[in-house]
């Protein structure tokens, strides 16, 4: 597949992710708290979808483990808001088994090496582990909301969240920055500057 239409679906992912953010903050600063719209995962789960593809596509395992441990949390959290019923059957079974299906399809090919995603030489292995790392703690932020909305019974966006959010996507523009992927750079350029609006929003709630 040529670059342009690798980089095409990495950067409409990121127009989602942000698109989501946008609306959301937009929402946030309306009504002087922060809001959890449901649009916001809708956007989240077709953007997680997509940018999934560009990581393999790219052959960068960061990415694809970033998007793997959070895709279901966004499907989780549609379901707390009642919205995951809504949508059709089959797009459903598709969304909830498409990871897997790449993955098998991968293997019975023969493309999917797992040797080679740990040992390319466009990813030094330190670089490698900084951008793990980085999606580990930008993961974690969905881990954090998913037990705390279950904890409460309802999809929210607590404090936490937008602080690992803040720290995460500083260090996903580090490792973005030295594997020169414009795709990152340009999606956690503006998500760091509403991230740390939403902090300041949620501050001045308390």
């Amino acid at each position: 597949m040529s670059n342009w239409l690798i980089y095409t679906i990495g950067f409409f992912a990121q127009l989602l992710f942000s698109g989501r953010l946008v609306l959301q903050w937009i929402l946030s600063e309306k009504s002087k708290k922060v809001l959890t719209p449901s649009l916001f995962w809708k956007l989240s789960l077709i953007a997680s979808f997509l940018l999934f593809v560009y990581g393999y596509l790219r052959e960068d395992f960061a990415i694809m483990l970033g998007q793997a441990l959070t895709y279901f949390i966004y499907i989780r959290n549609l379901q707390l808001q009642g919205e995951w019923k809504k949508a059709p059957k089959i797009l459903r079974w598709f969304l909830l088994i498409f990871p897997i299906l790449l993955v098998i399809y991968s293997y019975n090919n023969n493309t999917y090496d797992i040797d080679k995603l740990f040992r390319n030489d466009a990813i030094p292995l330190w670089m490698l582990l900084l951008g793990v790392v980085a999606q580990i703690i930008f993961t974690l932020r969905f881990v954090y909301q998913w037990i705390y909305s279950e904890k409460n019974k309802e999809s929210s966006l607590p404090f936490g969240f937008w602080l690992l959010s803040l720290i995460g996507s500083i260090l996903i523009l580090i490792y973005a920055i030295l594997r020169k992927d414009p795709v990152l750079l340009v999606g956690h350029l503006m998500g760091s500057v509403i991230y740390f609006r939403n902090i300041i929003i949620l501050k001045k709630q308390d």
